[in-house]
Parts: C-alpha cells; sequence; structure tokens
C-alpha cells in the first residue's frame, strides 16, 4: 500500500497562488464537495481570508486514480510570510517532494529561495511550476529561464499553469505521483509517529497531528510521547480530508491525527516522538526517537497584558492552547509596576505578533495591551555578567552598571527588479548596515545582500520595501549573531508618569528622531481630556522631545446671557481651578487602540 503512497508540499513566496492551486487539486480529486467548495479552501481561518495569506499549515488526504492505480495523495499546505518559514521547515519533514510554485507576474521572490533552501537540507524530490501564465502582465519565458537556471535544469521540465482556470493543472498532479518518490517506512518495525502539528479539543484532548514512520496505531491503544514521557491512551485515529475522518488504524506512510486525550496543553510539542506505551520492565526493543525539529529562535520580543487584570488567567490559558499549533511561540509570565501581570512573547516577526493578537481577541475574546517589539540585547555589566535584555524594562535604570551592549545583527537578502535599486538602496543604507554583495539572476532582477541590525528590521521594513518597488520587491533574512551597539532606553511620559509599554531601546544616534516622531504619534491617537496634557521622550531623565495635548475646550458660561461679566468670570475661573486640580492628581488613561496604533506606527 506504501508504494500508492505521495505525500508532498506546495511551497512559495506569499501571494505566488499556492492556496488557489490546492483548491484545484482538491476539485481534480474529487475531495470536496462542489456545493461545499470555496476559494482558498484551506485557508479555513478568518484572518487568512481577510489578509489573503496563509498563516497555517494545513495537511488534507486526497485520493485519484492514474493510469489504472489507485493513489493517496497528502497535501501539507505551508504559509508564504518569512515570519511563518518555520511552519514551513515543519511541514518538509512531514512529506518526500514539493511543488515549488512561482508567480510568472513576479519572477523568484526571497521566500521562494529561501524554501527551495529548506527543501533541498530535507532532500525533497522538487517539481517546478510557474503560475499564473494567463495573466496579461506574465513574463513567462523570464521567469522560466529564471527558475531554470536556479535549478540547474532545462526549461521544458518547468510545468506552466495556471492555478485560477485550472489550466495544466492535471499536469501537476500526474508529475506528483510519478516524481515524487513512496514513503519507506516500515510496517514491520515497532511504532513512531512524529509530531508536526497539533489543536486543542475540549472532549478528546489534544490532536496530534502526526507522520506515521514506522508500524501502525489503532484505536484504544495505549501510547507514549517521549520527549516529555507522558503517558496516554488514544481516543480516536483518522486522516484529515478534509474534517477529521475516524478510521480504525493508521500505518506507516500515512499522514492522520491522533486523539490523544491529554489536557495539558505544553505536554505536547511539534517534533515529538509517539510510541507504543511499554511498561518500565519490558522496555527489551529500545525504540529511538525521530530526529524532530530544531527549536524556533524568537526573533522579535513585545509583552502582552490584559486590560482587565482579571483576565490573566483566561490569558495563560489561551496562550498554552496557540502554542499548540504555533510552536514558535514562546512566552513567560512577567509582572510590571505600571500594567500588572502579563506575559513576555518571543515572536517570529512582526506580523506574527500582530496574528497572535487578533487570534487572542478574536477567539478567546481577550482586550490586550501590547508592548512596542523589540529584539533581545546582551549587557555586560561592570562585573563581567551577562544580561539578556528582552524588553525596555529590563534594562538598567543606572548607565554605569553598562560596559558594552550587543544587539543581534542579520544577513538581508532583498529580490527586487534592477529599475528600483536606487530607491530601495536608500532604504536599506538608512538601517544604518553593511552593503555585502548584488547578484543579478537576470538583466532585469537582482538580489541585494545586505547586513544589518535586526531592530531596523522589525520597523516595518517588509511594508516600506514593497512600497518603494510598488509590490515588485521581496526580502527574507537570517540571523548572523550579535555584534557591539550604542543603544539608550528611551521613556515616554503621558502626563509626567512613565508609560512602560511605550518605553524601548533606541540608537544613540537616533534617540531624538525616534522621540519625536514617537509623541507626535501619541498625540495624534490620544484623546484630549479636561487638562493639557505633556507628552515627554526621556532618556536617563533627560527630556529630548515634547508635544503637547491642548485642553478638551468647554465654555462653562456660554448658557448665561446679559448682566454682569463677574458672574462668567467666577465659572471660568472656578473651571480654571479644576482643570489645574485635576491635572495634578489626574492620571490619563492610554485606551487599547492607543497601544496598536503606536505599534503598528
Amino acid at each position: 500500500m506504501q508504494e500508492n503512497i505521495r505525500n508532498f508540499s506546495i511551497i512559495a513566496h506569499i501571494d505566488h497562488g499556492k492556496s488557489t492551486l490546492a483548491d484545484r487539486l482538491l476539485e481534480m480529486t474529487g475531495t470536496i464537495d462542489p456545493k461545499k467548495m470555496m476559494p482558498q479552501f484551506l485557508d479555513s481561518m478568518d484572518l487568512e481570508r481577510e489578509k489573503g495569506i496563509t498563516i497555517k499549515l494545513k495537511a488534507i488526504r486526497m485520493n485519484y486514480n492514474f493510469e489504472g492505480k489507485d493513489y493517496i495523495i497528502n497535501l501539507v499546505d505551508t504559509p508564504g510570510h518569512v515570519d511563518f518559514s518555520y511552519e514551513v521547515s515543519r511541514s518538509m519533514e512531514a512529506v518526500e517532494g514539493a511543488v515549488l510554485l512561482v508567480d510568472a507576474t513576479q519572477g523568484i521572490q526571497a521566500q521562494t529561495l529561501a524554501n527551495l533552501e529548506l527543501a533541498k537540507l530535507q532532500k525533497l524530490k522538487i517539481i517546478p511550476v510557474v503560475n499564473k501564465i494567463d495573466s496579461p502582465i506574465a513574463k513567462v519565458e523570464e521567469t522560466v529561464e529564471e527558475l531554470a537556471n536556479l535549478l540547474d535544469i532545462l526549461p521544458d521540465e518547468i510545468i506552466k499553469i495556471s492555478a485560477k482556470s485550472g489550466q495544466n493543472v492535471e499536469q501537476v498532479l500526474h508529475e506528483i505521483i510519478r516524481q515524487v518518490p513512496p514513503p519507506k517506512e516500515s510496517l514491520e518495525n515497532n511504532f513512531r509517529a512524529l509530531i508536526f502539528d497539533s489543536e486543542y479539543d475540549s472532549f478528546k484532548g489534544v490532536i496530534a497531528f502526526v507522520r506515521v514512520v514506522d508500524g501502525e496505531i489503532k484505536n484504544g491503544e495505549k501510547i507514549e510521547l517521549m520527549a516529555t514521557k507522558t503517558p496516554a491512551e488514544v481516543k480516536e485515529v483518522g486522516y484529515l480530508n478534509p474534517t477529521f475522518s475516524a478510521k480504525e488504524k493508521i500505518t506507516a506512510g500515512d499522514i492522520g491525527y491522533i486523539a490523544t486525550g491529554i489536557k495539558e496543553p505544553g505536554k505536547v510539542t511539534a517534533g515529538d516522538t509517539i510510541i507504543k506505551f511499554q511498561p518500565p520492565n519490558v522496555k527489551s526493543n529500545n525504540v529511538q526517537p525521530l530526529p524532530g525539529y530544531q527549536e524556533p529562535k524568537p526573533m522579535v520580543f513585545a509583552s502582552l497584558y490584559p486590560e482587565n487584570p482579571d483576565d490573566f488567567d483566561n490569558l495563560k490559558v489561551a496562550l498554552s492552547k496557540l502554542k499548540l499549533s504555533d510552536p514558535a511561540l514562546v512566552f513567560e509570565q512577567e509582572m510590571k509596576e505600571a500594567l500588572g501581570r502579563g506575559f513576555n512573547c518571543g515572536f517570529l516577526g512582526t506580523l506574527h505578533i500582530e496574528i497572535i493578537s487578533e487570534r487572542l481577541s478574536r477567539e478567546f475574546g481577550l482586550d490586550l495591551v501590547i508592548s512596542t517589539p523589540s529584539v533581545v540585547y546582551k549587557i555586560r555589566d561592570q562585573k563581567d555578567k551577562e544580561i539578556l535584555i528582552h524588553s525596555a524594562s529590563d534594562w538598567p535604570e543606572n548607565p554605569s552598571v553598562i560596559r558594552s551592549i550587543e544587539e543581534p545583527w542579520v544577513s538581508l537578502e532583498v529580490v527586487m527588479p534592477t529599475n528600483y535599486i536606487g530607491k530601495l538602496m536608500e532604504i536599506l543604507k538608512s538601517l544604518k548596515g553593511n552593503y555585502v554583495d548584488t547578484t543579478y539572476l537576470t538583466p532585469e532582477r537582482a538580489i541585494v545582500i545586505f547586513e544589518t541590525p535586526l531592530r531596523g528590521i522589525i520597523a516595518n521594513l517588509y511594508d516600506k520595501i514593497k512600497t518603494a518597488s510598488q509590490g515588485y520587491a521581496s526580502m527574507n533574512y537570517k540571523l548572523l549573531g550579535f555584534k557591539p551597539g550604542k543603544l539608550v532606553k528611551m521613556e515616554i511620559w503621558v502626563a509626567g508618569q512613565k508609560e512602560e509599554a511605550f518605553s524601548r531601546i533606541v540608537s544613540e544616534d537616533e534617540a531624538y528622531f525616534e522621540g519625536k516622531k514617537m509623541v507626535e504619534k501619541l498625540k495624534d491617537v490620544l484623546p484630549p481630556e479636561q487638562f493639557t496634557v505633556a507628552l515627554q521622550a526621556v532618556i536617563y531623565g533627560k527630556i529630548i522631545a515634547r508635544e503637547t495635548i491642548k485642553a478638551y475646550m468647554k465654555d462653562v458660561a456660554g448658557y448665561l446671557y446679559g448682566g454682569d461679566i463677574t458672574r462668567k468670570n467666577k465659572l471660568r475661573d472656578k473651571q480654571k481651578k479644576g482643570k489645574k486640580l485635576m491635572k495634578q492628581k489626574g492620571r490619563v488613561n492610554v485606551p487599547t487602540k492607543a497601544f496598536l496604533e503606536v505599534f503598528r506606527a
């Protein structure tokens, strides 16, 4: 039966038609009832549909008859944005082949190169496909030439399709069956399955999505998760096509699910190996764990606090459940005087932060206060002790204790049309990094490599590059390590009170510019009060920038008419005294919307 199984992924840059190609494959194999079919079928999350991107990897089982034989085809769909590259790496561990999809209107992009590198590391069979050949602005021959040069193959080996109309998509399906090798796993060996994703069900506990590597597992059998040494009893096994389809057993080579019944989300982790449970005295067959996954390294940190302090426990449960389906999310509890109890969370990028905060709001009904995103810094104090700084609130109050500061640097790759090089180089030079190299894919397209501090990447660089190139350029980055930096902590005071959530680490050279930008943005988003509100950017007690929000004006004597003017003056004097008292004792309540607006600025 394993000879008839094909496991593959579709990998591509964002918006190259990956989900549309998946739709056509589902239609051609009859997996989805035509009445239930809708565009981007596998993008089931509301956020995915709204943003037009894939956020979560999805697995689905298809059946197809080719040349008189019945085949089982397992597709693991993957995201395309750089922030979700860890999802791509996990999906590749579960398959033997990958369809490399390139948009004929955009050509090879940065994430195309990054995903191709991941596929080569996994030694997957790569099937090159050029999409959107029916578009009026498609550059089919140029894109085919680019891809052929990149893969060192003949142009004739590249399949040219239109996923939207279905043109030549059946050829892709046939080549998957012909070229992707069947699984090599053995039914005779002891049962082992690799967890590549999971989700929580209130009745069945944690449901682990697995690639069965050896043996088979049936309903009711006892299992053990090797990394956490957690025993469990199988509540249900089956396949995804597209919903949970329960079966009596799943066997080697299959991609399916196991309902573990485990109610503690932290005990099930992506990359763990599931084996059949054996009592300690029967460990005669020493089963080795599968290689698993490299731990994701958080690139960006932000603190999440519930707007209502009573929601802290709900936030903790919500983050635990989200981590099941998103192992790249890292969080630990913290307590800050100004903000209360919350969590310092590690993310793979700013889009990752936005997606997680939106999911917490929509799926769990939580209103959050989000601190300004920051990267992790290293400080060495006068006693030669290394301190990791995950957020601005961890920065030492006394600068004299700091002996040296280091910050993370990345190697940034930007794929761009050559006619936009001038504009984009200006943006890259503003990052205060080092130019490394320019490589030309074709006379019209180039790859520019730049080394720069990571903090410059998280400040909406992706949007800036897209805007400057009218959407044609793309970027990808890899962590290089830590280098010395000249950095300071900038605080924001609102009406004389420090708002810790707005604090951020900035370069000494850019402190005034960053402070001015922050207080100007706050002036736009904060509502006026009954008294004047001072907005100040402060570094070690020194004010470097200031803006003032004028008091909300109301003529308290407006209803009076005629008579002595002193009647009106008495009311106005009383109002002035009241405002002065409010200014002395009052505290400005910063709404959640203001935090989000500043975060996106």
